[in-house]
């Protein structure tokens, strides 16, 4: 009898301890701990670092470089974290409406864009540009021979790799010398009518204007553009040199662009960056990117962008990438869902992000220069609605920009909030809860960092990819997240 006592006694006792464990595992995948840092009230930039590039073995296929912040090169350099957000999110409606257009104008084509045929690595600094009108993320690097430091943009939304010229046409105000290319060696004009100039899409111009050398047209959904010649020319990325890149070389850049000598195209397209030096880093790249504000130091490491195989990290979270028939420049993600504390958001399903194979309509990105991440509308109505409702304890706060969930969270240290995780097609990917609650000014005022959109495209941005180890597998068709590795 005692036997039997003291066995119904030892199983109650399991059975209190796994629903104990359950508890605690259920509550743990319906809440994440936000630690409440409001935005400071005066800039926390420090200078940019000079960089060396010099030359070292091409087998390298690792480099480290240092980084520093670009709102230390801006004009806006002394402005408060306040208003480089305000600006940040202007910049952001604006790179919007271009991915939109430009998605939208490729979906009315009735033909395709070419897309060209297309092992070492490196890697190198990325600066957080908030204050810069021409993009979000900057990249020191060396053109020609010898090289002459700039400053380029980097970014998965564009091909076209180019940079402002002399002899100016019309050349916008940066924070470099404008690179001169009668003083490289390496430069070199790419003849109208060859293989390569019939890479561009508009490869006819220089045929048009009778010019022996052929001419390039980049224009972006904002009404800017740059034009010049198509040539090529040595890249250094501080020990490692690229020969023959497909360079842009613009005598005329007209519109947005501040600071930057140009832009560093990381697009799928065959004239990108990665398309352009398959052979040598097997179409791989991954980026890391840190806090909106910060400017790297030891408790918070720098962000960094590598290629080569070492970009792709095999413990990350894969999920395919799709591809649009009519834009071959966007990395497209099959999104099924989103969950919001633990639970599978209503109202939210995979019909919303789906591409259509035929028009090239619809669809998710990932992009690197968007900030706050865009979903259909119907889909963002339910998410947020899912959001308040998870976080319906917390006191709610007045709207802020394009923002309409907010809370005051003034007095607080920390606070629970609801968990977001995307479902995509091969995994889940659980964001911490400061890539989607963030602060908007020095009282504490936190505002849900996602946003609708009328259009059938939907963006996910850089705030919720921030920690990530974002990698990039043309070769092997694929995107992998790796929570946790900057």
């Amino acid at each position: 009898m005692g036997g039997k006592v003291q066995n119904t006694l030892i199983f109650s006792v399991a059975v209190l301890f796994l629903s104990l464990s359950s508890a605690a595992s259920s509550s743990s995948s319906q809440y994440n701990t936000l630690v409440v840092n409001t935005l400071p009230s005066s800039p926390l930039l420090s200078s940019p670092e000079s960089e060396s590039l010099t030359t070292v073995s091409e087998s390298t296929t690792s480099l480290s470089l240092h980084l520093s912040h670009v709102d230390a090169i801006s004009s806006f350099s002394d402005a408060s974290p306040a208003e480089l957000l305000n600006l940040r999110l202007k910049r952001d409606s604006i790179r919007v409406k271009s991915l939109t257009s430009l998605a939208a104008v490729s979906a009315r084509r009735n033909v395709t864009r070419r897309t060209p045929r297309s092992a070492g690595g490196f890697s190198g600094a990325v600066i957080s540009g908030l204050s810069q009108g021409s993009g979000e993320y900057f990249m020191r690097l060396g053109v020609g021979t010898p090289a002459t430091n700039m400053y380029m943009v980097l970014d998965t939304g564009s091909d076209v790799v180019w940079l402002q010229c002399a002899p100016c046409k019309v050349c916008y105000n940066q924070s470099d010398t404008i690179f001169d290319p009668s003083k490289s060696k390496t430069f070199a004009t790419v003849p109208c009518g060859s293989r390569l100039c019939r890479r561009l899409d508009y490869s006819t111009e220089c045929v048009r204007q009778r010019s022996k050398t052929c001419l390039y047209q980049v224009s972006y959904g904002d009404g800017s553009f740059t034009v010049g010649d198509f040539s090529t020319e040595t890249l250094t990325f501080r020990g490692a040199r690229v020969d023959h890149v497909a360079v842009g070389c613009g005598h005329d850049n007209e519109g947005l662009f501040v600071g930057a000598a140009g832009l560093l195209g990381l697009g799928r397209g065959g004239l990108s960056f990665p398309s352009q030096t398959k052979n040598r880093y097997n179409g791989k790249f991954s980026y890391c990117l840190v806090d909106r504000t910060s400017s790297g130091s030891a408790s918070k490491p720098p962000s960094t962008i590598v290629f080569g195989n070492d970009a792709v990290p095999k413990t990350s979270v894969f999920t395919p990438l799709l591809t649009n028939p009519k834009l071959d420049t966007f990395y497209y993600l099959q999104l099924l869902g989103i969950s919001v504390g633990g639970s599978r958001v209503r109202g939210v399903s995979e019909s919303q992000f789906k591409l259509d194979a035929t028009t090239g309509d619809g669809g998710v990105i990932i992009d690197s220069g968007t900030s706050v991440t865009r979903l259909t509308q119907s889909a963002y109505v339910a998410l947020r609605d899912a959001f308040r409702l998870g976080a319906k304890r917390l006191k709610r706060a007045p709207s802020y920009s394009l923002f309409d969930t907010c809370f005051d969270l003034s007095g607080m240290s920390t606070v629970k909030v609801p968990t977001v995780v995307f479902h995509f097609s091969g995994g889940e990917v659980s964001l911490p809860a400061s890539n989607y609650l963030i602060p908007v000014n020095t009282e504490g005022r936190f505002c849900f960092a996602f946003a609708g959109t009328m259009g059938s495209l939907s963006i996910i941005g850089n705030i919720q990819q921030q920690g990530f180890r974002v990698a990039y597998d043309l070769t092997g068709s694929r995107v992998g997240f790796l929570p946790r590795a900057c």
